[in-house]
């Protein structure tokens, strides 16, 4: 075996790298014949990102858009951008999810976040949209109060000023469809919901729009206080899981202390408790949560907030760690919560607790259950302990420091090019309709998750992607985090 320091591996790895780059090169000079638009263009000349910097920019300031339905948010969001991306239709309901465009306003760059609108007696899908709304506030620096000035203020715009309230976070209120002047009486009269001065303004027309970012850079801090993607500090971690899995006693093990309430009525914990915990020579931010319940929909008063709380705490954290009791068969609620965590985008560590209370027999229908329910993440590293007696607990560190090294992981540009040739080279996509589609370059777009652009001659299947993603794994690791792999289709340029 050669040492790993002679002149002979040193010339190894120097000539792998060449090739990686030279691939790189062939690759992107390939691209010239295809249609490739401005955003296409950044990305692949992106190529090597120093690291630190993931094309999100940590500590950008955060202001989330809410209102009633049907008061021309998504217009406000699109004038404030620049560009008609947040789909607009004169229907209350259009926008559900919360979007988060980037914006600029005076050199000062932020992130406008567009809700769903927000109702007193929502229901079914709409209780969804409203809950989204009220994390969109919790996750943002500062507040863009929207009420129609015409109709006036309402009694579900009275709640929202309440919910504003309670959050203690900075609003700028803005009064919507003042078109002309003749209209401006009717802004004034919003002075009555107590939140400062109503700017008027027409988001369709543009008026009045810049006196109103200039009030929201008053207000905005220069760094989000609250990003969920901010580097630096301790390390951020969730325990999730059903009720009465054993959340709190793990929290209180690891603190050393009895921090939190623990009884065996499941629910005990509603709101999320946070502790700084000195663990293998490094202090880490846990948060303790309420139990993710089933049919969370029809949930109301406490529990519905304790759910909605979690969920925020989720979207903070950087790292889960879902509980599952090992004692009793894996449910619905358990696989919903570890799905949760994956499609939040964060690291993954799966804890088995009540270790202690399993036998031979138990552990394995365990190992099937695991098999069976829990397939689509075999990936996530998994800690069998048990809070009570403080079995294991000591490998639930070195499994989370794991977790959040993959999540941060970058691929050079060259090394992944290099490699998809090879698996493209070996197991090339299926031919449909005559032909057969060519990844013609890829990149990572960033980390946290790793997230993973394709661009290619033609549609590439579900199953491809996933034979990608599953290479991916093999070659490089990724033990812990999701990771997202897109594709952009692009057409040959026309010959003239």
């Amino acid at each position: 075996m050669v040492p790993m320091n002679t002149p002979e591996t040193d010339e190894t790895v120097t000539d792998t790298g060449s090739l990686d780059e030279s691939v790189t090169h062939a690759l992107r000079a390939g691209l010239e014949d295809f249609e490739l638009s401005d955003e296409d263009l950044a990305l692949v000349d992106r190529g090597e990102i120093p690291e630190g910097v993931d094309g999100f920019e940590g500590g950008v300031p955060v202001v989330a858009v809410v209102g009633r339905p049907n008061v021309g948010k998504s217009t406000l969001v699109n004038r404030i951008i620049g560009r008609r991306e947040a789909v607009v239709e004169d229907v209350p309901g259009v926008t559900r999810d919360r979007v988060a465009y980037d914006a600029e306003w005076s050199g000062t760059r932020f992130t406008l976040v567009d809700t769903g609108g927000w109702a007193i007696d929502a229901k079914g899908i709409h209780l969804r949209v409203a809950e989204q709304a009220e994390i969109a506030v919790e996750l943002a620096d500062a507040v863009l109060f929207v009420v129609d000035a015409v109709v006036g203020a309402t009694d579900d715009d009275e709640a929202v000023v309440k919910l504003l309230r309670r959050s203690g976070k900075p609003v700028v209120l803005v009064a919507n469809k003042v078109d002309d002047q003749r209209t401006e009486a009717d802004a004034a009269t919003l002075w009555n919901l107590g939140l400062g001065q109503p700017w008027p303004v027409s988001a369709l027309h543009g008026r009045g729009s810049g006196d109103v970012l200039d009030a929201i850079l008053d207000v905005l801090p220069e760094k989000s206080a609250v990003d969920a993607y901010q580097r630096g500090g301790p390390r951020r971690v969730a325990l999730l899981g059903r009720p009465n899995v054993g959340k709190s006693s793990m929290l209180n093990k690891l603190a050393g202390s009895d921090r939190v309430v623990v009884d065996d009525v499941a629910g005990t914990t509603r709101d999320p408790v946070d502790e700084f915990i000195e663990l293998g020579g490094k202090t880490w931010r846990f948060v303790d949560t309420a139990g993710i319940r089933r049919r969370v929909h029809q949930t109301r008063g406490a529990d519905f907030y304790a759910s909605l709380r979690t969920q925020t705490a989720l979207e903070k954290a950087e790292v889960a760690v879902v509980l599952i009791d090992a004692s009793v068969p894996i449910t619905e609620q358990d696989i919903r919560v570890v799905q949760q965590v994956v499609d939040s985008g964060r690291a993954l560590v799966i804890a088995y607790n009540k270790w202690d209370l399993t036998d031979e027999e138990r552990r394995h229908f365990l190992e099937r259950e695991i098999e069976r329910e829990l397939v689509q993440i075999p990936w996530a590293p998994r800690v069998n302990a048990s809070a009570s007696t403080g079995r294991h607990m000591d490998r639930l560190v070195p499994a989370i420091e794991k977790s959040l090294e993959s999540w941060d992981t970058r691929i050079p540009t060259g090394r992944l090019n290099a490699f998809l040739g090879e698996v493209v080279a070996g197991h090339p996509h299926p031919v449909r309709g005559g032909k057969q589609p060519r990844i013609l370059f890829a990149t990572q777009a960033s980390t946290r998750p790793p997230r993973f652009v394709l661009f290619a001659s033609g549609f590439i299947e579900a199953g491809y992607r996933r034979f990608i993603e599953r290479r991916l794994r093999e070659e490089f690791g990724f033990e812990g985090t999701p990771i997202e792999v897109s594709v952009r289709v692009r057409e040959k340029r026309s010959r003239r």
